[in-house]
C-alpha cells in the first residue's frame, strides 16, 4: 500500500506544471521616477520586450492629476501597439491608430442637421418628444 501512494505521489511530482519554463526573463532597459511631492510627477519605464510606458502629470484645477503620457507594447504577431492619451477634467483621452473611429456621417444626415440648425436660429423650439412647438 505504501508503494502505491509512494508511487502516486511521484507521477503527480512528475506531471506537476513546470512554470520557470513558461516565465519569461524580461530586462528592464531604462526605468526613471521623479516626484516633487506637490503633485508633479514623471515616469519612464522600458523593458527588452518592447513595452515602454512614459507619463508626467500635474494638479489638477479640481483636485485630479493632469495626466499625459503613452504606453507601447508588442502584440504575439509582432505587431506594435502605440497609444498615447491625456486624462485631465475632461476625462481619459486615448489616441492611437488601433481605437476604433466614428463612421462619417451620411449626406442625409448631414442635411437635416444643417436644416435644423437654421430653424433654431430662425427660432424654433421642440419639445422632449422631438415635437416642433413654434414655427
Amino acid at each position: 500500500m505504501k508503494l502505491v501512494v509512494l508511487a502516486c505521489l511521484a507521477a503527480v511530482a512528475v506531471a506537476a506544471p513546470q512554470f520557470q519554463d513558461f516565465i519569461p526573463i524580461v530586462n528592464i532597459l531604462r526605468d526613471e521616477r521623479q516626484d516633487d511631492g506637490n503633485g508633479n510627477f514623471r515616469y519612464v519605464f522600458e523593458a527588452d520586450n518592447g513595452i515602454a510606458v512614459e507619463a508626467s502629470g500635474t494638479p489638477g484645477s479640481q483636485g485630479q492629476s493632469n495626466i499625459q503620457g503613452s504606453f507601447r507594447f508588442v502584440f504575439p504577431e509582432g505587431n506594435t501597439a502605440d497609444v498615447r492619451y491625456i486624462a485631465d477634467e475632461s476625462g481619459f483621452q486615448p489616441q492611437s491608430d488601433l481605437l476604433p473611429t466614428d463612421h462619417p456621417l451620411p449626406a442625409h444626415a448631414i442635411e437635416l442637421i444643417r436644416m435644423t440648425e437654421e430653424l433654431r436660429a430662425a427660432g424654433a423650439t421642440w419639445d422632449e418628444q422631438g415635437r416642433r412647438l413654434t414655427r
